[in-house]
């Protein structure tokens, strides 16, 4: 299967609205080497492969800038930016000490009623996607939305808006984001990566209810390690980690 057939099939039966299609395919294939540094992202070429216009395209590139995946090529659009398996797992390590320190505050003091209320909406939000057994049409941005807003919550419940302004900062660093997404194009072992992100906040949550600190900590920073870890788009990165 070329890379072409690979991201029809990850938006097979419109599982992502068009503009998320986008930013996630150019995500994957700066991921698995498909653009390589120093060479021009061409914006007419991969809309077509996309089967998009190339409004999409110039709008997704503006974000991967903003994610420090791609940079500017002089007057001749992007390239994918130079990054290593150190660049990577540093950028996910800090998110992973900052949400733990999140977790970590949240589960010492314990939620507020209003707050419990809310992580149990969002987190009946991620089960209702998963109940299924598999990704229907429209899932992938609803786990999105889902993922994004967990995670917001928590870094608010924190009481710490330091917090939150380094994870702005450390965004900026390539799949640093909570919701950098990069996704499988086989829809079972995309499937279960999310579902597993999933089960991960549910063990999160679980931990702060039970008011255990130094657990609610170690499963977040696990989440984080695991976006890399388990994602098979990553393995070039792999031996230099080994």
């Amino acid at each position: 299967m070329d890379e072409r057939d690979d991201l029809d099939e990850m938006n097979a039966s419109g599982r992502l609205k068009p503009g998320r299609y986008v930013i996630i395919s150019l995500r994957r294939m700066i991921a698995n080497g498909t653009f390589k540094p120093g060479e021009r992202i061409g914006e007419v070429a991969t809309a077509e492969a996309l089967g998009v216009s190339r409004m999409p395209v110039r709008t997704a590139l503006r974000a991967l800038e903003a994610e420090g995946l791609v940079e500017k090529l002089g007057a001749r659009g992007y390239t994918a930016r130079v990054m290593t398996a150190a660049d990577i797992h540093g950028a996910i390590e800090v998110r992973g000490v900052l949400e733990g320190l999140a977790a970590r505050r949240v589960a010492a003091r314990g939620l507020s009623a209003h707050e419990e209320a809310q992580f149990s909406a969002c987190l009946a939000e991620g089960e209702a996607i998963f109940a299924k057994g598999y990704l229907a049409a429209g899932d992938l941005d609803l786990f999105h939305d889902y993922n994004q807003n967990f995670h917001a919550l928590l870094v608010e419940a924190s009481g710490n808006p330091s917090i939150a302004q380094a994870l702005a900062r450390n965004d900026h660093l390539p799949f640093a984001s909570a919701s950098a997404l990069a996704l499988e194009s086989d829809p079972a072992s995309e499937y279960m990566h999310l579902l597993s992100a999933h089960h991960n906040h549910c063990e999160v949550m679980d931990a702060i209810l039970r008011m255990d600190p130094d657990r609610a900590e170690r499963n977040m920073r696990e989440h984080a390690r695991a976006a890399v870890g388990s994602e098979r788009l990553f393995r070039r990165f792999m031996p230099e980690t080994a």
